[in-house]
């Protein structure tokens, strides 16, 4: 069996986060939502857990960091195509989105980043395949 990866991450607003991940292509689980968490699949095993801030809170004693001025974590997506990497910048600026760094091409490796409503990081990475391959 396939590991699942869930990150999991505070929000303040759910329906706002809700809306700029669905923004994205991704899917939400009602199964597993409610008013205070959306399970948001991005794949069969990859699923972000949007958790509002007082429901994160029953998780850990720990005090939730303002991602917009500390970094904890970077979300990064892999994209297909240059192409797609940039669809998904811009479709994550529409969507509520803001900036999150200097875009980067090397040629065989293009990434856009931008941060999420509540401040955290969302990356987007084309590598050119025959580069994977070494």
């Amino acid at each position: 069996m396939a590991r699942m990866i869930f990150p999991n991450l505070p929000v303040k607003d759910v329906a706002a986060s809700t809306a700029f991940y669905e923004a994205l292509g991704f899917t939400k689980n009602a199964q597993f939502s409610d008013e205070r968490t959306a399970s948001m699949v991005v794949d069969e095993h990859i699923v972000i857990m949007l958790l509002e801030e007082s429901r994160w809170k029953e998780f850990t004693s720990k005090a939730i960091p303002d991602a917009r001025t500390t970094a904890e974590a970077m979300l990064a997506f892999s994209a297909e195509s240059k192409d797609e990497v940039n669809d998904l910048y811009a479709r994550g600026l529409a969507a509520g989105g803001s900036e999150g760094g200097a875009p980067q091409d090397h040629g065989f490796m293009m990434s856009k980043s931008l941060q999420d409503p509540d401040g955290h990081t969302i990356e987007f990475v084309w590598m050119d395949p025959a580069a994977i391959q070494g």
